[in-house]
């Protein structure tokens, strides 16, 4: 081998970026290749959720990500549909995006593009020691039990290198090469339209009517589509998932390649103009809509993440920010065990925890594609509503049957994201999702003094909450206690003081480390 390295990520767009910067948070060694010469030149998903924010704010990176997205577009925006942008509205699905959720998190939800939030998640992923390799592609690998032999190859001079990992992340994208080396199936209702995305420029200022609008749906007889708009309003993209011909027929060019005129026309007939309309068109893009996850999320020392392991529609916004949970998830697990301080087992739970939630999302997605965009699709089988903010951030882990929980009314059950309080710690406001660091970490209240020795002791951690309401709030009065998982999810908990906490304390810390769910 050329060379050694714990973890090499495949793929540096979105997700990699992300796991990149998660291991470098964690003090983990890798390598992430890209087969692009740099970060996204298209901006694809834009709609990043609270949990998503909470994610990059671990990571000192919330500040940064949201001054890129200030550049980018008017923040709190509408999402409606419209027969035309400059005609009736036809349904409001949110007057403003963050409206009624402000209180669930330290974040909120924003709109960036990946051309504007992977130029941040490069610079920290490199600020933490991150090898990236741009231009340089997958030639091949093999693995065996102790880890996998990749051969990578630089697209500038096709020089090859042979590395030995202990993991790989596939981050690799829709047609992930990797995923199917690895003959792993996508499972679900599979490709169900043609589309397009057109990149174009023109002044809509006078039919947004002052309106601030993130996400546009366009509902004709012979045209969906939704639009989104740059900041100064003299530029944007419309995504079109049908269209009809002159003959009434869908156009089957969406899928062959629209020329640019007839992509113009398209974005005429959504805008609500006339033909002699000034407008150009800067890029086309054709893609498939897609409801399905993969079979399996690991095989042996190989794991999937991001679009590779699950493909959704993006009615929702659920694509990306799924991947980023992805990469919550696994990040910390690798470094536990790559650190030598968990079982390799307990990596067996990121396949146990995220595939479920990840189905349940892509599902949900296809739900909204088929309510907002096109009912003719079949429709007696679809997944029951949930609310946006149960699949934002009420995930549930480790509990069958169960996927979600209204974040409005957490259970603080294990398994579960530790909801979001503002708390005064050391003369310091913060969230109590700041509570959770690089390992696990012990919560108790203003009465769990007889905890902080023991947690001590075990090398954890603590922070006792004294303000008694917001304790309480957490289901931290009298003795009760709490183990966050780095991911800010609750791992562990009781509410009773036992005669010997420190061995209490070691035991749950062992099942938590083997992946195997704790609680008292």
């Amino acid at each position: 081998m050329d060379e050694q390295v714990p973890v090499l990520i495949v793929g540096g767009s979105l997700v990699g970026l992300t796991m990149s910067v998660l291991l470098g948070h964690h003090g983990i060694p890798h390598i992430l290749i890209e087969r692009h010469s740099g970060t996204a030149i298209h901006p694809r998903a834009a709609a990043f959720h609270q949990r998503t924010l909470e994610t990059f704010r671990s990571v000192g990176l919330q500040e940064a990500v949201e001054q890129a997205a200030e550049r980018e577009f008017m923040q709190d925006g509408a999402i409606m549909s419209v027969d035309t942008l400059g005609g009736r509205e036809l349904a409001w699905f949110y007057r403003s995006v963050n409206d009624g959720v402000e209180h669930l998190s330290p974040a909120r939800r924003i709109f960036i593009t990946q051309i504007g939030l992977e130029p941040v998640l490069r610079a920290r992923a490199i600020e933490l020691g991150a090898d990236l390799r741009f231009s340089t592609e997958l030639a091949g690998f093999e693995q065996d039990e102790a880890g996998v032999s990749a051969t990578i190859r630089s697209r500038a001079d096709g020089t090859e290198q042979h590395i030995r990992t202990r993991y790989m992340i596939a981050a690799d994208g829709a047609h992930s090469p990797v995923r199917r080396a690895l003959g792993i199936a996508m499972g679900g209702r599979g490709d169900f339209a043609n589309c397009a995305t057109i990149y174009f420029r023109a002044d809509v200022r006078p039919l947004l009517r002052d309106r601030n609008l993130s996400v546009v749906y366009v509902n004709q007889p012979d045209l969906l589509a939704f639009f989104r708009f740059s900041i100064t309003g003299d530029a944007g993209f419309l995504a079109v998932f049908a269209a009809c011909d002159a003959e009434g027929k869908r156009d089957d060019q969406l899928a062959q390649g629209l020329s640019p005129e007839r992509a113009a026309d398209l974005v005429r007939a959504a805008l609500g103009v006339d033909a002699d309309y000034p407008l150009a068109i800067e890029n086309i893009q054709s893609w498939t809509a897609t409801a399905a996850t993969a079979d399996a999320f690991r095989q042996g020392n190989v794991f999937l993440a991001g679009d590779a392991a699950h493909l959704m529609p993006p009615t929702g916004g659920f694509g990306g920010n799924t991947g980023v949970a992805d990469a919550h998830n696994l990040a910390w697990k690798l470094a536990m065990v790559l650190n030598g301080e968990a079982d390799p087992a307990l990596l067996d739970s990121y396949e146990a925890e995220r595939r479920p939630i990840a189905q349940m999302t892509v599902e949900q997605a296809y739900r909204r594609y088929v309510e907002r965009v096109d009912p003719t699709l079949p429709a007696d089988d679809l997944a029951s509503n949930l609310a946006d903010t149960a699949i934002e951030l009420g995930s549930v882990y480790g509990a069958p049957g169960t996927l979600t929980e209204a974040p409005e009314e957490p259970s603080g059950r294990p398994g579960t994201r530790l909801h979001h309080l503002w708390i005064e710690q050391d003369g310091e406001r913060l969230s109590t999702l700041d509570l959770a660091g690089r390992g696990f970490s012990l919560l108790v209240g203003p009465e769990g003094a007889d905890w902080i020795e023991a947690a001590r002791a075990e090398g954890l951690d603590v922070h006792r909450i004294d303000d008694a309401a917001a304790a309480a709030d957490l289901g931290l009065s009298g003795p009760s206690a709490l183990l966050l998982r780095p991911d800010g999810v609750i791992g562990w908990r009781t509410n009773a003081l036992p005669a010997d906490p420190q061995s209490v304390l070691k035991e749950a810390r062992s099942a938590l480390r083997a992946a195997e769910a704790a609680s008292a």
